[in-house]
């Protein structure tokens, strides 16, 4: 049984808190955890409040049922919510959570500054969820890409140099030493070397290729 201390830190109903909570304590998942708690307040009987709980993964709304002897809960995941936002009044505040479909979900009653932070708990979670799909969809796009196949992408011949023959000078020029040409073996090792440095393969394709080039000599 979770402690209900850290869920009266703002005037919330002791005794509507520890009922919510023993329920909800049955309720949660692996990994998932309450954040926050706000209990409504009506201006005039306020026997019977409702509550919205906020854990990492979804929106509690407790409502008592059959004169408080039962609670009737709802839950709404993050992933069917569009935004949530709240509306201060003279007794209270309305939370409202807006999601991807159907209608508006609105809370009347809840003290203002139980409100905001259920506001500010309600949209860090959301946030953190739009994350996580964004980084999900990064995941599943890197993992789509497709890799460069070397087979299927031979190296391009680089051509061979060929020295231009200079015109005779008048002058005594000191003879230039002409390079031999690079052979095939060298060219491939220089190509493959340039894909590498481009970060188009691995350093695991690259090695592999590298190996095939030197046991072919």
């Amino acid at each position: 049984m979770m402690s209900i201390d850290r869920f009266l830190s703002d005037e919330q109903d002791p005794k509507a808190v520890e009922k919510v909570i023993g329920k909800l304590n049955d309720l949660l998942t692996t990994g998932e955890e309450l954040l926050y708690l706000a209990v409504q307040k009506k201006p005039a009987v306020n026997l019977l409040p409702d509550s919205i709980a906020i854990s990492n993964k979804r929106i509690f709304y407790c409502e008592p049922g059959n004169l408080g002897l039962t609670m009737n809960f709802k839950d709404i995941s993050w992933k069917s919510i569009k935004e949530v936002s709240f509306k201060e009044e003279f007794f209270g505040s309305k939370f409202i959570c807006v999601p991807q479909h159907g209608e508006n979900i609105v809370t009347e009653f809840i003290p203002k500054v139980q409100a905001r932070k259920l506001h500010q708990a309600a949209n860090q979670q959301l946030e953190e969820y739009k994350e996580m799909l964004r980084q999900q969809k990064l995941e599943e796009n890197r993992a789509t890409a497709s890799p460069i196949n070397l087979h299927e992408q031979p190296l391009t011949e680089i051509p061979a140099y060929e020295p231009v023959s200079e015109p005779a000078q008048p002058v005594i020029q000191i003879a230039e030493v002409v390079e031999e040409p690079e052979d095939e073996t060298t060219l491939k090792l220089r190509k493959l070397k340039t894909l590498y440095d481009k970060h188009l393969i691995t350093q695991e394709e690259y090695e592999a290729k590298k190996a095939n080039i030197l046991d072919s000599m």
